[in-house]
């Protein structure tokens, strides 16, 4: 009777303990070792369940940090384990072999035969198993113990659910924190480099992750990593890799998380990050509206803790707000643009209608004048005169080809893209040609500027970084749209290092993408480079 006694009261003294602890690690390492101490266990065990009734965290009492490292992977809930799982009734065995629904005990495993395993529940939800094995003495768990473990597990849950709650509340206060100074970042204007470097802090901050970063896609088959925190944050930052074959690639495809417990050993993820050696990771989608923008992945160092379950709806649910304030930053900069296109317009067309003529006018004054001076030293002066504003004149109609793309200096797109060329050409010595399709041109007539400017910006990067001879501007139509290419024999570069005319690929494809298309660059150093630009019907 005082045995029994004696129980109840550290029952209640635990169920004391429990409830004043909050902190859910804490909470779950603590209700093992009550378990083992009540029943007299030599090892005790707490499973986690996640949401796929995979056991996602195991906790641990009587093994060693060394045994826990030689035995390797957690339980994957096989075996006498999963029958709890399946059937969350309370399970007592005398020798664990003995039984048939038993898988055996991985390599480097302690000898055990004597099992006892309860639920935990909290008001019908099963948050995992307490599991005891060897109980001291070499007897066997008697229904006395089933008892007192059942009782443990009820407060147990409880407690659980408690912490778990307030983990919650926690991580909720953090996330809209982090939310608050991304959106803060985004109103005052911050480069889209630093708020991704702001984003992957946050995201790694947030769970407690050696590793975070952020990859977006270059092309249709390549993925950068534009941002990275943490573990060999600045060797990974830049580094360029094929979307196939690789987890981050399935993710952009599919729009769906995937979570690794060791990255390095998964097939698909041939990608940078296994070269900073990381182990438990999650690769979660940078989703708004059905478009994927991006990834963002979380990870641990190989032989790091596992990514709790709470962690990994975390980090989702930070994705999700992160990718909404990436999109209303990338709309924000989209109404800048069109802003500074609009006041630039306005110069344009004060130059155009208003300096222009009352040059042309003074012009015609200063020649009529001339024809009609009888001193030949006059003549020509005045003459001079009407060449220099004819001079004039010709400069700001090139400065109103650059303002206002869309008047397009008084010329059609085919037009415009033909005088760009001539004067590329004219300007850097390069031969330089434009093969423009008529149908394409009037078919993009209403995105004339944004095409003007796409062009210029490719020829940009051709005078500064090709060393060519010759370049070609082409455009025309495909299935799916308007078609700019701009191709050019000179010294190429390696697409996949962060080297190279880098901020005006960038511009490329951030313009490119503004219209709704893509920008795909394909270079091979001493072989040239080609930048293909589609843009949507």
């Amino acid at each position: 009777m005082a045995g029994i006694q004696e129980r109840y009261e550290r029952l209640l003294e635990a169920g004391l303990a429990l409830a004043g602890d909050l902190a859910l690690p804490a909470t779950l390492q603590r209700i093992v070792e009550l378990a083992a101490g009540l029943a007299g266990a030599r090892y005790g065990a707490l499973g986690v369940l996640g949401r796929d009734g995979v056991i996602t965290e195991f906790i641990t009492t009587g093994v060693s940090v060394e045994e826990r490292a030689a035995i390797g992977h957690i339980p994957h809930g096989r075996g006498i384990l999963g029958v709890l799982i399946d059937d969350a009734r309370p399970l007592r065995l005398h020798d664990i072999a003995e039984d048939p629904r038993s898988v055996g005990l991985p390599p480097n495993h302690p000898p055990m035969r004597s099992f006892l395993g309860v639920p935990v529940m909290a008001r019908g939800r099963v948050y995992g198993n307490l599991y005891l094995a060897e109980k001291q003495g070499g007897e066997d768990f008697d229904a006395g113990d089933e008892r007192a473990l059942t009782l443990l597990a009820g407060q147990a849950g409880a407690a659980i659910e408690a912490a778990q709650l307030y983990e919650e509340a926690s991580d909720r206060a953090q996330r809209l924190e982090a939310i608050r100074e991304i959106t803060t970042a985004i109103l005052a204007g911050t480069d889209t480099g630093e708020l991704l470097e702001l984003i992957v802090g946050h995201a790694r901050a947030l769970v407690g992750a050696d590793l975070a970063t952020l990859a977006l896609p270059v092309d249709d088959e390549r993925l950068a990593v534009e941002a990275a925190d943490g573990l060999l944050a600045d060797e990974l930052r830049g580094t360029v890799f094929l979307a196939e074959g690789s987890v981050t690639g399935e993710v952009l495809r599919t729009g769906k998380a995937v979570v690794l417990a060791d990255a390095a050993s998964d097939g698909r993820s041939a990608q940078p990050i296994v070269r900073a050696g990381v182990g438990p990771a999650v690769f979660v989608p940078l989703a708004v509206r059905g478009r994927t923008l991006g990834t963002l992945t979380v990870a641990n160092a190989s032989g790091g803790v596992l990514l709790r379950e709470t962690a990994v709806q975390l980090v989702e649910t930070f994705a999700e707000q992160a990718a909404v304030a990436l999109e209303y930053a990338r709309l924000q900069g989209e109404l800048q643009r069109l802003a500074v296109l609009e006041d630039r317009e306005r110069i344009a067309k004060e130059l155009h209608d208003g300096a222009i003529q009352a040059l042309f006018a003074v012009g015609m004054g200063l020649q009529g004048s001339a024809l009609l001076a009888g001193d030949p030293e006059l003549r020509d002066r005045l003459q001079n005169a009407v060449e220099e504003l004819d001079r004039v004149i010709r400069d700001l109609r090139n400065y109103i080809f650059g303002l206002r793309p869309g008047i397009l200096a008084d010329r059609q797109l085919d037009q415009a893209l033909q005088g760009l060329v001539e004067e590329f050409q004219r300007r850097t010595g390069m031969v330089a040609v434009a093969e423009v399709d008529p149908a394409a041109a009037a078919e993009l007539a209403g995105r004339a500027g944004d095409v003007v400017q796409l062009a210029r910006e490719a020829l940009s990067n051709v005078s500064r970084h090709a060393k060519a001879v010759t370049c070609r501007v082409s455009l025309y139509t495909d299935e799916h749209g308007g078609v700019l290419e701009i191709d050019d024999d000179g010294r190429g570069f390696d697409p996949s290092r962060p080297t190279g005319p880098g901020q005006g690929l960038r511009n490329l494809r951030e313009r490119a993408a503004g219209l709704g298309g893509r920008a795909q660059v394909d270079s091979t150093p001493g072989q040239g480079t080609r930048v293909r630009v589609t843009i949507p019907r």
